[in-house]
């Protein structure tokens, strides 16, 4: 497999035009209304600079993950997974995607503590998968995302849209959802 490394975020790459690539995108809201919140962020993925074309899976509903686990007593998630064609550097690209779920409500916590970080209840979550078959270790921009592999959610919907996905670093994502399933890391 191709893979190539994420330049940097002040690198010449994100200056100059692209080639479009396939950026996987995977959407999440338990707070207010879900699927009203969902749709709208998926127009606002579609009016993005340089995004060509969006694809979405259905929604589907999640348990919350919190750190000890699944937590029942949490409000459950929507999620979905959008595959877009753009022409954005994937840093760029985070850039508006933070931009979408601050439109929507979500409030990121600068005074986190590592254990909570990332397991809050929120409006509009919108995590970046993958981009091509770009790999970066940058804790600003880590690609593929780190736990997507872990993610039935993330993987279940992403499937429904594109069925012989790859997931760089790990391979294809239907395999990965069968291990998941399984049991088998």
């Amino acid at each position: 497999m191709n893979r190539r490394l994420a330049q940097g975020f002040d690198g010449d790459s994100d200056r100059h035009p692209r080639e479009a690539v396939e950026a996987v995108v995977a959407l999440g809201a338990n707070l207010g209304d879900r699927a009203e919140t969902m749709t709208a962020a998926i127009k606002d993925l579609a009016r993005v600079p340089l995004v060509d074309a969006v694809r979405v899976s259905e929604p589907i509903e999640s348990v919350a993950l919190k750190p000890e686990g699944p937590d029942a007593s949490a409000p459950a998630y929507l999620n979905a997974v959008a595959i877009l064609t753009t022409r954005l550097a994937p840093s760029v690209l985070l850039g508006y995607l933070h931009a979408i779920e601050q439109r929507h409500g979500r409030v990121r916590s600068v005074a986190r503590s590592a254990r909570e970080g990332g397991w809050e209840d929120r409006t509009l979550d919108l995590d970046l998968i993958a981009y091509g078959d770009v790999v970066s270790g940058d804790p600003r921009l880590l690609l593929p995302h780190p736990r997507a592999v872990e993610r039935d959610f993330v993987l279940g919907p992403w499937l429904t849209v594109d069925p012989d996905a790859v997931l760089p670093g790990v391979g294809r994502v239907d395999e990965a959802l069968r291990r998941l399933r399984a049991g088998d890391r």
